[in-house]
């Protein structure tokens, strides 16, 4: 995984474990207590539509729900890299579905984003099953993680498909997420999203009325997913009439961001405390 290995390849090193990769220092670190993960179960026919339910030993009455995307440019990454994620919210109380998605270049826009669409169909209609309460579902990422889990709240297209609305999120939380970037500068950025106009593909351009609670969080030294996106997506949600939560962490990059997820590192950022307060204001009760 890219990110983790980028922050952890120093411990690697220092640490010196045979075979030691950023993943394993990472994931070894990750309490094994305190939750029970249900591993792989599909939400689609694809053998990439998987997910995994961490449900915590002492669920909250309301029965909230996490349901996390990672993030990778929607090129790389793994559900199975996010064990800290996946720990980090149900430490909250909440189930937590981490779900897995296409990726380029085995497909383009927007199959990844009907994927996600598909793996919130499925914790609306099973995770009950689980002890989370289908009116309690917040729908959260990192990087393009967080533009999956927002063009789920806006777009109203792509709920819709699967038989639902936007009335089944609860809220928001995206990290470090990619909202307003164009022009596309990178090669397969341009090529993941060349099936439709640019303008198509951008998360502000579908900022509607009433749309769900959102909670933005940005890094100011994030130089990679500029915190301009999320100054943008919340002015054209003010304008909209919607009151987003924009929190904005001195000297946090886009990896120490989500990192700051995890058990260890929690003290570089406190969005994990921001996602609670955020799950506990809007949550129902």
């Amino acid at each position: 995984m890219k990110l983790v290995s980028r922050l952890l390849a120093p411990l690697c090193s220092l640490v010196a474990l045979t075979g030691c990769s950023a993943v394993d220092v990472l994931n070894f670190t990750v309490p094994k207590s305190g939750y029970t993960v249900h591993k792989d179960i599909a939400y689609g026919t694809d053998k990439s539509q998987k997910l995994d339910v961490y449900v915590p030993d002492a669920k909250r009455a309301s029965g909230c729900v996490v349901l996390f995307f990672y993030g990778g440019s929607w090129q790389t990454g793994n559900k199975d890299d996010y064990l800290f994620a996946g720990e980090a919210f149900s430490s909250l109380g909440c189930v937590a579905v981490l779900a897995e998605y296409r990726r380029y270049p085995e497909v383009k826009y927007p199959v990844f984003l009907h994927d996600s669409a598909k793996a919130l169909a499925w914790a609306h209609a099973h995770v009950a099953e689980y002890g989370g309460n289908a009116d309690n579902i917040f729908v959260a990422g990192h990087s393009a993680g967080a533009y999956n889990a927002m063009m789920l709240a806006a777009d109203t297209s792509l709920l819709k498909a699967e038989g639902g609305d936007a009335g089944w999120i609860r809220g928001v939380i995206g990290i470090a997420g990619p909202y307003d970037f164009l022009p596309f500068t990178d090669d397969k950025i341009k090529d993941i999203f060349s099936t439709v106009r640019a303008e198509d593909t951008q998360p502000v351009n579908y900022v509607h009325e009433n749309m769900p609670p959102v909670l933005m969080a940005t890094g100011t030294k994030d130089e990679e997913v500029l915190p301009r996106n999320t100054r943008l997506m919340a002015a054209k949600m003010e304008k909209s009439g919607n009151a987003p939560e924009v929190k904005i962490y001195e000297g946090a990059g886009h990896v120490g961001i989500a990192l700051s997820l995890a058990r260890g590192f929690r003290n570089k950022t406190p969005v994990l405390q921001d996602s609670a307060a955020f799950i506990t204001k809007h949550e129902k009760k």
